[in-house]
């Protein structure tokens, strides 16, 4: 077995684990985040039906996948890096989620080009979960005003929140404050849990685990 399919399966296997121990209705989705790796790394994952893809930027997506969704119509591909409202259009093109709305900006032209464009995709607006300075996001303060601007004044169809926890910390907080807040919105999505988290993050009713290194291995960077 490839390791890349022996690494899912047993990430998979942990997410059961947890899941019937917490007595989950559903699992969480796990998306094989290929940022960087060439398509050879990741074929056998595409070869055994897996799904869900991510990646960072949009011009490398474009070169790594355009011919690969010709090929394998099941790719539902995630958009999860800081997206340049300049690149919203390729991304509205290309993508079937966008995990990092992070702007009105943004918003209005992802609007823009989701009606230019006829496709519905699936949106997470990004939280500063924990107010970190360096990193994008809507605080949560802010949440409700921008969660009604994107959903009444536009027309996005906002499905779920997604956060990056601070580094160095415990994540369990975070992962539930977010999903109290999902919640309340009545959102039924939630992008949180990374390679190293992961398995708080199923803990706490993450339904888009975001997986890097624990599926592709280390990045040559």
């Amino acid at each position: 077995m490839h390791i890349t399919l022996q690494n899912l399966s047993e990430i998979k296997k942990k997410v059961k684990e947890i899941g019937n121990k917490k007595q989950l209705k559903t699992f969480p989705n796990i998306i094989a985040v290929t940022k960087t790796f060439s398509s050879d790394k990741f074929i056998p994952l595409l070869e055994s039906g897996h799904k869900h893809f991510g990646e960072n930027k949009v011009q490398e997506t474009e070169n790594k996948w355009i011919s690969l969704k010709k090929n394998y119509e099941h790719i539902q591909l995630h958009m999860l890096g800081k997206l340049q409202s300049n690149k919203a259009k390729k991304a509205v093109e290309i993508f079937n989620y966008i995990h990092s709305l992070d702007s009105s900006k943004l918003a209005i032209k992802i609007n823009s080009y989701v009606k230019e464009l006829e496709k519905n995709i699936g949106i997470f607006i990004q939280i500063n979960i924990g107010e970190e300075s360096q990193k994008s996001g809507i605080l949560l303060g802010d949440l409700n005003d921008f969660y009604n601007f994107c959903t009444k004044e536009l027309s996005l169809n906002i499905i779920g929140l997604m956060c990056l926890p601070p580094i160095n910390q415990t994540n369990q907080n975070y992962f539930s404050v977010l999903r109290e807040k999902a919640n309340e919105l009545n959102l039924k999505e939630l992008s949180m849990g990374m390679s190293s988290d992961y398995e708080d993050a199923t803990l706490n009713g993450s339904t888009f685990l975001r997986l890097g290194t624990a599926i592709m291995g280390k990045r040559n960077i």
